[in-house]
């Protein structure tokens, strides 16, 4: 059973914690036990929407396909891991808080979106908050990476929700701030209420 109106709907991303022992994994068996992980976590937020999770399939390019007309999208980073699900396309990230390359600042947003906050605010923190919002409008788009410069962030709204158009549309992100990570989803005309499990 798919959500049935966007207007006030409430998303539940779930965001979990990684094991700890999985640090000394493989690369590779990692990086499957991080996809599982996620998948995890999408689950729960289905729960909390009262779907039952069908096959989580994906299309060639990689772009989640909807199940029974609902809409999912995941994320898993070192430490954590997400997963939400929704009755439009949907996009979620997470991204440690940490030093960064100077240039990333340039390859990931234009002198028009820096000068939306002052200069003391152009730090490490409005860096992520750039990058994972349009990470989040890349994934609801199915565009990828190659999309970055594209996204335009052309609004602060306040501490934890900005504006970004791409490709004619305007998408609302709301941020949420836990355990020196920052998760990003688009938000839209959704109310969002996350969950941090244990």
């Amino acid at each position: 059973m798919a959500l049935e109106s966007t207007r006030n709907q409430i998303l539940h991303p779930v965001i979990l914690p990684v094991p700890a022992q999985v640090q000394a994994f493989q690369p590779k068996d990692r990086v499957i036990f991080l996809s599982r992980h996620a998948r995890h976590a999408l689950t729960r937020s289905a729960d909390k929407s009262g779907i039952h999770a069908g096959g989580l399939l994906k299309d060639e390019s990689g772009m989640p396909l909807p199940f029974d007309g609902t809409f999912w999208s995941i994320t898993h980073k070192t430490q954590y891991v997400a997963g939400v699900v929704a009755p439009i396309s949907i996009g979620i990230d997470i991204e440690k808080i940490r030093e960064i390359s100077r240039g990333l600042f340039r390859k990931t947003a234009g002198t028009r979106e820096w000068a939306l906050v002052d200069r003391e605010e152009t730090s490490l923190l409005t860096f992520f908050r750039f990058w994972t919002s349009k990470e989040a409008v890349l994934k609801a788009t199915g565009i990828g990476i190659k999309g970055l410069l594209k996204c335009q962030v052309r609004r602060i709204i306040d501490d934890r929700h900005l504006c970004i158009h791409y490709e004619g549309q305007d998408w609302l992100i709301e941020h949420f701030f836990f355990d020196r990570h920052i998760a990003s989803i688009v938000q839209n005309n959704f109310q969002i209420d996350w969950t941090v499990e244990k």
